[in-house]
């Protein structure tokens, strides 16, 4: 992002009711912002374009998902290398980002190098998933697994106060 992008309060309002609703119509977000529709269009390409909106997806309700497909198993594992330099982190974090089951993955300190959030079907599935990322690798130390049992709050929107 260029250095010299300066946020308005209607950037700043765009940007909040984009991570609120990113399916509504350009005239209904321009009208909610009090700009003209070509304006709020050419403003949120800048959004874009910035770097500022990383990407526009559909938040699944799992509740209704699994029942349709199933639950799945969903984990919060903390992993801490047995040697840490810059190389062998960013090579973890690589293999980490790749695979599929890993929904998020976060660097952290102190404490656990790395928390990953994952997802697969069965516990068969996370098996693998262990072995592809944790077992097979000679400088993971520990790894530490939570399975969830309860989902009581997801919310990705970012502050904008």
């Amino acid at each position: 992002m260029n250095e010299f992008f300066d946020l308005d309060a209607t950037d700043l309002l765009l940007l909040d009711l984009l991570q609120n609703d990113a399916a509504q119509s350009n005239q209904a977000l321009a009208a909610r912002v009090h700009v003209s529709p070509p304006t709020c269009l050419r403003r949120v390409k800048r959004l874009h374009a910035a770097g500022l909106i990383e990407r526009q997806v559909a938040l699944l309700q799992p509740e209704r998902v699994a029942a349709l497909v199933g639950h799945g198993l969903q984990a919060i594992v903390e992993i801490t290398l047995e040697r840490q330099g810059v190389e062998l982190l960013d090579a973890f974090e690589a293999r980490a980002v790749q695979d599929a089951a890993v929904q998020q993955c976060w660097r952290v300190s102190p404490g656990p190098d790395f928390v990953l959030v994952t997802h697969t079907r069965d516990m068969p599935a996370y098996l693998a998933l262990a072995q592809r990322l944790f077992t097979s690798d000679a400088n993971v130390r520990n790894v530490r697994a939570f399975f969830s049992t309860r989902r009581a709050k997801f919310d990705p929107r970012v502050p904008l106060a």
